[in-house]
């Protein structure tokens, strides 16, 4: 909803927005941006009255400023809702759905074409580091756009992504999320099913080849041509990685090389997410060598493996790993790329799923790359880590606040140690705070 708020500043209308706990690098952009930010749901925010309201998917009923809007008569509509009709209507839509990389792939194929010169639009989860902000209107045709699988609001169910229409779709991967509005992965597949339905025949669905599940919605039904990346000797797009922990390897084409990229990236999940930027910038025109070529110059993004400071030689990191899958795979990225350097893992589960306790089993394995792991159980989660920290052994402890995980951290880390911070929030601040802590430690 910020990144569509910047959207609309740009397209020339006054915005102002309601959110609660809102925090960087969201809250500095817009406001650096001439967006007006007020705290908590207070129906005189809707006063004067509004030419339109855009609700975002965390509003419902009950909630004071929608019961107001809604006996007043107040127009409103979704954030997909307005973007389609007021933005994506006559561009070139280059959709990345999927359950882990929609943010950081988005990234790279908006820098991509950016480098291309073709000033892209985008709207993106995060902050990609080579633009500063997480959305911009752009120059038609192409807009560049963070696909999620969300119902989009409390008077839409459908999907978000159904209302993008995109010529150009990525499918990286997908498992079962989303546990307060799914009730099984058949669920999600079948929203995926639906927005293939979209896609039309002179469009590109690029498509995970490794993963099954969307192998099995593609089964489905299929009415647009499909390229395929993966690790499979008969993929279109591949990888060959000249360095373990993917920070160099070259791209394949069909078996012949396009060129290499060496960049401070790591991680196969960001080897995989490159081959699918750039057969998509393909598509949309710009020479595959050439895209090969910009992912070079990809800063990464905010909250996605950053390095937020080193203090006494100690990294700390900070990654919005929420799920599993996510958090081993940033933890398999980090161990190949510190050796055998400690790994000190912070997780705070926050997300609907997280908090509802439905992957708490998969845990303790997706954690087993720790050398140390300091869980978050804050009051009012819902169920007790007790049980994840049992399976990891005496490497792993739970704590119920911040201050006492910044304790354990300063009694425990030493020179050549990386602290990775996991959360999908702002983990009450402990960033900054750990970072001050250090400091304050160091002679």
């Amino acid at each position: 909803m910020g990144s569509l708020a910047l959207i609309a500043r740009s397209a020339g209308h006054q915005v102002s927005g309601s959110d609660q706990n809102i925090y960087p690098p969201m809250s500095t952009q817009l406001q650096s941006e001439g967006i007006e930010l007020m705290d908590g749901y207070d129906p005189a925010h809707l006063q004067p009255r509004p030419d339109l309201i855009v609700v975002g998917n965390v509003m419902s009923r009950g909630n004071p400023v929608i019961e107001y809007m809604l006996a007043e008569g107040l127009p409103f509509t979704s954030g997909p809702q307005w973007l389609s009709e007021h933005i994506l209507r006559d561009r070139w839509v280059l959709a990345v759905a999927g359950t882990h990389g929609k943010t950081t792939t988005s990234s790279m194929l908006a820098w991509i074409l950016e480098d291309a010169g073709l000033s892209p639009g985008y709207l993106i989860g995060g902050v990609p580091n080579n633009f500063g902000l997480s959305a911009r209107l752009g120059e038609a045709p192409f807009f560049v756009i963070e696909a999620d699988e969300y119902d989009t609001a409390f008077f839409d169910k459908r999907s978000k992504f159904v209302h993008y229409q995109p010529r150009t779709l990525i499918l990286n991967n997908l498992e079962f999320d989303h546990a307060d509005i799914f009730a099984d992965l058949e669920a999600i597949q079948t929203q995926f099913h639906h927005l293939l339905r979209i896609v039309p025949p002179n469009g590109l669905v690029i498509q995970n080849q490794d993963d099954t599940a969307l192998a099995q919605v593609l089964a489905r039904g299929i009415w647009t041509p499909v390229e395929n990346y993966g690790q499979g000797s008969d993929a279109v797009w591949q990888s060959r990685l000249q360095r373990d922990d993917g920070s160099c390897f070259e791209v394949l084409y069909q078996g012949e090389s396009l060129g290499t990229v060496d960049w401070s990236m790591t991680g196969g999940h960001n080897v995989a997410n490159a081959l699918a930027a750039v057969a998509a910038a393909r598509h949309a025109g710009v020479i595959a060598e050439a895209a090969v070529d910009a992912l070079n110059r990809f800063d990464g993004v905010r909250r996605r493996m950053e390095l937020r400071g080193e203090v006494g030689g100690v990294k700390v990191y900070d990654d919005f790993a929420h799920h599993p899958t996510a958090i081993a795979t940033t933890l398999q990225g980090l161990r190949k790329q510190v050796g055998t350097g400690r790994i000190l893992a912070l997780l705070e589960p926050r997300s609907n799923t997280m908090r509802m306790g439905v992957h708490n089993d998969r845990l303790p394995v997706s954690l087993e790359n720790a050398d140390r792991v300091m869980l978050y159980e804050p009051e009012g989660l819902g169920w007790n880590l007790d049980g994840v920290a049992s399976a990891l052994g005496e490497r792993a402890n739970v704590y119920h606040t911040i201050d006492s995980i910044i304790d354990a951290v300063i009694a425990e880390a030493k020179q050549g140690d990386a602290v990775l911070i996991m959360s999908n929030g702002a983990f009450g601040g402990i960033h900054e705070k750990l970072l001050e802590a250090l400091q304050e430690r160091t002679p």
